[in-house]
């Protein structure tokens, strides 16, 4: 149903400007905003133990956005992704980067993405996942090359409320038909405390904060809002409305188990927890199982098509500075599609591959956002290349020495064993990542002011590196900070007339 109205808005969105398909900025008010990020944040759920915790951890994460959205858009107006502040704040190389770390974050969640909805049909229907996989690949594709963002986003504030009549329609069909037997309570555990729950509390709220971060969809959305208001309204009322609807999602896995429609982990009868939910409602009337099939497909086509428009501006822009013609990008992202739909049926575990972006996100992260603070000046992109690769590398050395494996070490860095091993070893990666990540960019930071030192002293010039920026107004509200340099040799160089052409200093 939205995939058809997306093609028919799209096709009259298709004379719109370079600039209107690749973002949105100050467009949208407060009620769409909502709506997009409750499409753009619900995703396969993980966890029994730790319902609350994640969807406290899903939703609450969402106000970064309203916090420092307003700041990076006052310091980078003319951008509209993550990386076109990071470009000017850090310079090139950093910039390039956060682009293909962000890259490939979306390109793991469109794996995830496409994995999932296989499997739900696969679970609601018995038939093979594949040939929807294709056809919603094939039609967003159709729609949001003729539309661009625009299209994404009207797609998503239809299909977003569609949610709210899922979520509506099962818990009815749920409580009505479904029969809990209590004696399956007690026995299953899942009431009581344990030790994943407690290291849930912090691995969860790491993981999703930072890799939101990552999000190019997110970021779009953030600089589409038409005033700061708009966007912590719509931020206020996204973030209630996903803690609630993750909640009761969350809950209709304790159901599953207690009514036997999941078997757990017994491996004559296996199926996903990701899907409990809709193994639950396999054993409904059929007309909420048809119902419930066509608005989970739908649900997915908003957020696929939300990762394609994505994936197309972060390239663009950030790769190609948008002077590559648009419809080159869009090839570029109709081939990256098919080895995506080769690992979606191939992916063993859709948890999995969230994680291995979380933990690249919680080493990358808190050393990028050092330099949002204007009393951070001397902080650059060496820093931040540096200390986001460390603090990866960091889990591979704690994982060696915890396990007394190299092996089980890198396996470690991947994930593997899941989130839900025993032991320490998965709460260890999360906080050895971003800890890591620091000490690593701190180090760097020392590296590179001794060898700027050093070099000032064999020139017999000052030593600037620790000087204040010189700030660069240039049109409107454009704020530049340049590191290092006077006022007088970056005026002299005829870059004066735009603040945004003065990139940041990486070294």
């Amino acid at each position: 149903m939205g995939s058809i109205m997306g093609t028919g808005v799209a096709w009259m969105l298709r004379n719109q400007t370079k600039g209107e398909y690749l973002a949105g900025n100050r467009t949208q008010t407060a009620i769409p905003l909502a709506l997009n990020f409750i499409a753009s944040e619900i995703a396969t759920l993980a966890g029994l133990q730790g319902v609350l915790v994640y969807a406290l951890a899903s939703a609450l994460p969402l106000f970064v956005f309203a916090s420092l959205g307003p700041i990076i858009r006052r310091k980078c107006p003319e951008g509209f992704v993550l990386t076109e502040w990071t470009r000017q704040r850090y310079g090139t190389v950093a910039a390039l980067y956060l682009s293909f770390v962000t890259l490939v974050t979306l390109f793991l969640y469109m794996v995830a993405e496409l994995s999932s909805i296989g499997q739900v049909v696969e679970v609601l229907t018995g038939l093979n996942g594949l040939p929807v996989i294709i056809v919603e690949c094939v039609i967003t594709t159709i729609y949001t090359s003729l539309g661009g963002f625009q299209i994404s986003f009207f797609t998503d504030n239809i299909q977003g409320a569609m949610v709210v009549g899922l979520i509506i329609v099962a818990a009815i069909a749920i409580g009505v038909e479904t029969k809990i037997d209590t004696s399956l309570i007690e026995p299953s555990g899942l009431l009581k405390d344990n030790l994943l729950g407690w290291q849930l509390l912090y691995i969860l709220p790491v993981a999703i904060l930072t890799n939101d971060f990552f999000l190019s969809s997110f970021w779009l959305r953030t600089f589409a809002s038409k005033t700061d208001k708009d966007l912590w309204i719509g931020i206020s009322l996204a973030a209630f409305i996903i803690l609630i609807i993750i909640t009761m999602v969350g809950c209709t896995g304790l159901i599953a188990a207690w009514s036997g429609v999941w078997p757990g982990s017994d491996p004559e009868n296996p199926l996903p927890g990701a899907v409990a939910f809709f193994g639950l409602l396999e054993n409904l009337p059929a007309w909420v199982v048809g119902f419930v099939l066509v608005m989970s497909v739908t649900l997915s086509t908003a957020a696929f098509d939300s990762l394609q428009s994505a994936m197309v501006s972060s390239a663009s822009n950030d790769l190609f500075r948008n002077k590559l013609n648009v419809w080159w990008i869009r090839g570029a992202v109709v081939l990256v599609i098919i080895p995506i739909v080769v690992l979606a049926i191939k992916a063993p575990s859709i948890l999995q591959i969230y994680l291995i972006s979380d933990l690249v996100s919680a080493a990358t992260i808190p050393v990028l956002v050092i330099g949002l603070s204007d009393r951070c000046y001397w902080w650059r992109g060496f820093e931040v290349v540096v200390g986001g690769l460390g603090g990866v590398l960091t889990v591979f050395i704690f994982g060696a020495i915890y396990y007394k494996d190299a092996y089980k070490g890198a396996q470690l860095m991947l994930l593997e064993e899941g989130l839900y091993q025993e032991g320490w070893a998965a709460f260890g990666a999360f906080v050895a990542a971003p800890v890591g990540g620091l000490l690593w960019g701190f180090g760097a930071l020392a590296l590179r002011l001794a060898v700027q030192w050093v070099q000032a002293k064999r020139k017999g010039v000052r030593f600037d590196a620790l000087d204040r920026p010189v700030v660069v107004e240039g049109d409107g509200e454009t704020v530049q900070y340049v590191a290092g340099g006077d006022l007088e040799t970056i005026l002299s160089t005829g870059q004066q007339s735009g603040a945004g052409k003065i990139p940041g200093k990486f070294f």
